[in-house]
């Protein structure tokens, strides 16, 4: 059960920093702009989010300028977790109880 509820926000956190990336480059074609309360609300709140997501793979990602590859680096350490660690934790604890 709690690997099961591990999963569903692994899964919500995903989703969030993709909605950020689509909104980012939303934000950087003029598509849609900051000056609204609405987007600038909803950016704030995606950024406080994912920021603390971030914050630990900038410290060790060369500076790549105006290229942020930390969402990429965190979406990949998602997929690792729910695709081979989590079922593998799952497997074991199935395993012991059996």
């Amino acid at each position: 059960m709690l690997l099961q509820i591990l999963q569903v926000v692994l899964n919500i956190v995903w989703w969030i920093i993709v909605i950020q990336a689509i909104l980012s480059w939303l934000i950087q074609f003029n598509v849609i702009n900051t000056h609204s309360d609405f987007v600038r609300s909803v950016w704030n709140a995606l950024h406080r989010m994912t920021e603390p997501l971030y914050r630990p793979i900038r410290r060790i990602l060369p500076d790549f300028g105006a290229l942020d590859l930390s969402p990429l680096v965190v979406l990949l350490i998602l997929y690792i977790l729910q695709t081979i660690v989590i079922p593998r934790i799952g497997f074991m604890v199935a395993g012991a109880g059996a």
